[in-house]
């Protein structure tokens, strides 16, 4: 029952998953990062099968490194995100991987983006996105509550609807999820959401 969701605000990117490891009636782990920093001003966020997911993105991180090091300049969002939605298409043809993807980024030219990548090599430019069976109940709450130019403050307050409305409607609803934020100051986990801990959602 995973989840990965996010949006573009004013100024930032901010991405939200669920952190269990499920494998059929099992849960192996429920604090795993599906969120991963690709670099300074990049976040990867990824579901689907726990070992294409693992290795996919992380072929991707160090391939956006080792063009930086080679280049000694960073790749753009949208280059990351053309690249990322390449190999997904390489791979398709010959042993794809079931992975997809949200890729935010933050530019000092264009700002904030957010990117929808999903398995088949699918690649568009959004302002809110999500994957897995809580993107039924995410995206209706992002088209009902979401407005472009919004404040952190009101992104986090939609971000927390959005997982108070998947814990209660999932049959099996992740306990857990991580929040990260990418604006000009960086790429940095924002906050988690632990079932036990945060009745009512207490303020990051």
């Amino acid at each position: 029952m995973e989840c990965v969701f996010g949006l573009v605000g004013n100024g930032f990117a901010i991405v939200a998953a669920d952190t269990s490891a499920v494998h059929s009636i099992l849960v192996h782990k429920s604090n795993e990062d599906k969120i991963m920093v690709l670099d300074s001003h990049k976040l990867i966020a990824a579901s689907g099968e726990p070992g294409d997911r693992v290795q996919f993105t992380e072929y991707i991180q160090k391939n956006v490194a080792l063009y930086q090091f080679r280049n000694g300049i960073p790749l753009t969002t949208a280059a990351a995100a053309n690249f990322t939605r390449g190999e997904l298409a390489t791979a398709l043809r010959k042993n794809p991987y079931s992975v997809n993807i949200l890729l935010a980024g933050y530019d000092k030219e264009t700002g904030p983006s957010l990117y929808y990548i999903d398995y088949i090599a699918t690649l568009h430019k959004v302002d809110k996105g999500a994957f897995g069976y809580g993107s039924y109940f995410s995206l209706a709450m992002m088209d009902r509550h979401y407005h472009s130019g919004m404040s952190v403050e009101e992104a986090i307050d939609l971000v927390d609807k959005c997982i108070m409305e998947i814990r209660s409607r999932l049959v099996v609803a992740p306990p857990n999820f991580v929040i990260k934020i990418v604006d000009k100051d960086g790429a940095r986990e924002y906050a988690w959401r632990e079932s036990i801990k945060d009745a009512g959602f207490v303020s990051a």
